[in-house]
């Protein structure tokens, strides 16, 4: 029987979209924590800096590309102790013929996916 992911598998999903795309645009991991609520997710370097990533895995009719600014601005503050900075990536997904399901085990998903937003 089918049946939709868990928040947790849903959350592995965008870290691995998320990863990917890092990889693809050369990060080094130093650190990736896939716990949810545990966060960042990756801290990752680049150009001999310091970047600290938070993935969400976000479901409709909620906005993959809205945070929360008074929690990022709290991830920012711990990021500029380390002299790092703060990225956002959000990862909607939703079932693959109709966005507005959920994601189930073994089928297609559909995913919005825009890239890192740099928490400023």
């Amino acid at each position: 029987m089918s049946k939709p992911l868990t928040e947790q598998e849903l959350h592995n999903l965008a870290m691995n979209i998320v990863g990917k795309d890092l990889e693809s645009q050369g990060f080094e991991f130093l650190g990736v924590n896939s716990k949810l609520k545990k966060d960042p997710q990756f801290v990752a370097l680049k150009d001999k800096n310091l970047h600290f990533v938070i993935v969400r895995a976000i479901s409709y009719p909620q906005d993959a590309n809205v945070y929360d600014p008074i929690f990022m601005q709290t991830i920012k503050e711990h990021a500029n102790k380390f002299d790092a900075k703060t990225y956002y990536a959000g990862v909607g997904l939703g079932h693959g013929s109709d966005y507005a399901k959920p994601v189930i085990k073994d089928e297609d998903y559909t995913l919005l996916y825009n890239g890192l937003q740099e928490i400023k």
